[in-house]
């Protein structure tokens, strides 16, 4: 599977030649196959891309993020079409039981609590680490108790400090907004590589984020954004250190894959639970310990 994530932040021009993507610049020309790269990063504005090159990285579902003048990023490429069946995924998308959808809910948002609460025993918050575990346990279908919310209050306060909120501008607000964006896009092309849309969310609903399903499936992994984000100091490279989580090992069904390969194998189970009505098919992240 492919496992590189290529990043271009210079003055430089891609293109595409013989199953290659070839970076050039006044002084060097470098080529990378494209059966390795899972995503590219186009941090610099001051890079020319050929059309030629957008295609084949489109046919091969390569996930593709542009930034903006400050390298932050501001949007990305997928295919209109990532299945042979992408109409028949949609209709059926679009019919999933109600039920099902809040039974997936519920086992996405308890294992997004017990992620919170892991990174918060780990850094030695131990009670409050137990405090917030214990909301996993009230998840009711669909959460209507908005569990979720009430852990979310409880473990930034404690993991960035009490006077900490996600408006604040503080640097760590932008980490997390960057590492959420990249992590975002891989969930995107990970929805649109099955064959479904991410308009159309499980919980999240809202006329004007065209990504709720991705949404919905990333929350469980937006526990390591967090802590990474929370290991950057002033100065360090956050940009870099955060698109460098696609690529870190983590373990799912019982072996080790790059961050890129994990994602997709649990959006794939969690597309089996909705349309067999089954939860215990979802495969989350392993060797994390509650």
């Amino acid at each position: 599977m492919p496992f590189r994530t290529v990043v271009v932040n210079t003055h430089s021009k891609l293109e595409y030649s013989l199953n290659y993507l070839v970076f050039r610049t006044p002084e060097e020309t470098k080529r990378i196959l494209l059966d390795e790269i899972h995503t590219v990063v186009i941090q610099s504005t001051a890079v020319s891309v050929t059309t030629s090159l957008l295609a084949e990285l489109c046919n091969r579902k390569i996930e593709v993020i542009f930034c903006d003048d400050k390298a932050n990023p501001i949007c990305e490429m997928t295919p209109l079409y990532g299945a042979h069946n992408s109409s028949g995924r949609v209709l059926e998308q679009s019919s999933w039981d109600e039920s099902r959808k809040r039974s997936v809910w519920k086992a996405i948002t308890e294992e997004k609590i017990r992620r919170q609460a892991w990174l918060l025993k780990k850094k030695g918050l131990l009670e409050v680490g137990e405090q917030v575990f214990g909301y996993s346990k009230d998840v009711l279908p669909g959460d209507p108790t908005n569990r979720e919310g009430h852990a979310a209050k409880v473990y930034f306060n404690n993991i960035y400090g009490p006077e900490f909120t996600r408006e604040a501008e503080v640097p760590i607000n932008g980490y997390l907004n960057y590492g959420y964006t990249i992590l975002l896009a891989s969930f995107n092309r990970a929805v649109t590589a099955c064959g479904y849309i991410t308009q159309l969310g499980i919980h999240h609903r809202s006329e004007f984020n065209q990504f709720n399903l991705s949404c919905d499936l990333m929350e469980p992994f937006r526990f390591l954004v967090d802590e990474r984000a929370g290991e950057i100091k002033e100065g360090d490279p956050f940009k870099e250190r955060m698109i460098s989580l696609l690529g870190e090992e983590v373990a799912i069904k019982g072996k080790l894959q790059s961050m890129e390969n994990a994602i997709a194998l649990y959006v794939q189970t969690v597309f089996s639970a909705i349309n067999d009505g089954d939860v215990s098919k979802i495969a989350f992240l392993e060797g994390y310990a509650d």
